[in-house]
């Protein structure tokens, strides 16, 4: 007789989709069987074609629904302040633009982060990191870039990464020095780049903050030549980058974050076919931020058909932000993504988990295989188009991050 598969946690009588290919998306797996073991996973899938299999501890799911936990590859969300009245002044007729210019925007909230301590940007920044956790969530990344000054950027990545302890939530911190230019360098954005590029980053690197670099390529922020130069530095210390691109204008930046093959390339409304097939080609996940395009009542959507011809994946994020998409549902992104931008419930799914680890460049999160990290979420429904079907409720019934 051959010997139990020796485990420590079995998730029994689930409502399976593991997502493991294209194919899985939508599968639905009754009857299945997770089983881990210090907190990866060993075996995921129909309980008849387990394994001997001998763990201390049982876990009933009582036919639910059980997916990978979610994956949230795209916020700002470790910030200081607020920025409501900006909002009701769009409410008003005044573009993202004109607001920028007039310094608030981002540079508005840089005022208030610089003055906020550590333990302030934990403080506030915790009940929005919850909110996610709350809804399945398992891993999060979470960018700088509203202190544009190197002990504001330090301070955001280490709240970062405490409230990843405090929460039970895998954070992925990226660097987004490159955001907006301070007031300290008006007119000098050339010298600024400078700055981010061969002194901050450096820095942050080296003290092991940094998981990735993004930088905001557009006419409000940086001009392609400028963003390479972020680029080529973040390649020379060996880190990934990533590209808020596209999203006002078309400044080809998706194709440049293709050329230093990109792990994402973010928003995209304005995006051409040529940059389409650069990311293609580098095998770059456009990351779509539905919650931006409706807070900021964008009338332009990416091109998704253009994309999914292409074959390039996608991912959705909730690009939590406090001035242009304040949102900490992802599930309520996912509808978003569904109903603004035509995705199907399959891309939806696979947008949260799958491809969203993709474009963190994680190589064992967002599905349920053997050898992946034993992230769950079970979900008081039976059928995936639940999840992207509802608005303002959360099925969640339980979350497990690492098996715990």
């Amino acid at each position: 007789m051959q010997a139990a598969m020796d485990c420590d946690t079995i998730w029994d009588n689930a409502r399976l989709v593991t997502l493991a290919s294209d194919a899985d998306s939508l599968r639905v797996i009754a009857h299945g069987r997770i089983a881990a073991k210090a907190g990866r996973i060993v075996y995921a899938g129909p309980r008849d074609k387990a394994p001997a299999l001998d763990a201390s501890r049982h876990i009933d799911c009582a036919d639910r629904l059980v997916t990978p936990g979610l994956i949230d590859c795209h916020t700002h969300l470790v910030y200081a302040g607020s920025r409501a009245v900006e909002w009701e002044n769009r409410l008003a007729g005044a573009s993202y633009e004109e607001i920028a210019r007039a310094g608030g925007g981002i540079l508005s909230t840089m005022n208030a982060t610089r003055t906020a301590s550590e333990a302030e940007l934990v403080a506030q920044s915790r009940p929005r990191l919850e909110a996610l956790v709350a809804e399945g969530v398992t891993t999060v990344e979470i960018k700088s870039g509203y202190g544009l000054e190197l002990a504001t950027e330090r301070r955001m990545l280490t709240a970062a990464r405490s409230l990843g302890k405090a929460c039970n939530v895998s954070v992925r911190t990226t660097f987004l020095g490159a955001h907006a230019l301070p007031p300290e360098y008006a007119d000098r954005a050339d010298d600024y780049i400078d700055l981010v590029a061969e002194e901050m980053l450096p820095q942050l690197a080296d003290e092991g903050l940094v998981d990735a670099v993004d930088a905001f390529c557009e006419g409000i922020g940086f001009t392609p030549a400028q963003t390479e130069r972020v680029f080529v530095a973040a390649r020379r210390l060996g880190l990934p980058v990533k590209l808020h691109a596209e999203q006002l204008s078309n400044l080809h930046g998706a194709a440049l974050a293709a050329r230093h093959n990109a792990l994402s390339a973010d928003h995209l409304e304005h995006l051409d076919a040529d940059g389409i097939a650069a990311m293609a080609r580098s095998g770059t996940v456009a990351t779509l931020l539905p919650g931006a395009f409706y807070f900021t009542r964008e009338q332009k959507p990416p091109p998704v058909a253009a994309l999914r011809e292409a074959g390039v994946p996608i991912a959705i994020a909730t690009d939590c932000n406090p001035g242009t998409s304040p949102l900490t549902s992802l599930l309520l992104a996912m509808n978003m993504g569904a109903t603004l931008f035509r995705l199907t419930v399959a891309e939806c799914l696979a947008a949260t988990t799958r491809n969203a680890a993709r474009a963190l460049g994680l190589s064992d999160a967002g599905v349920l295989a053997p050898g992946k990290w034993a992230d769950i979420a079970i979900w008081n429904l039976s059928e995936p188009a639940e999840l992207v079907y509802r608005m303002g409720s959360n099925p969640l019934h339980a979350r497990y991050r690492r098996g715990l």
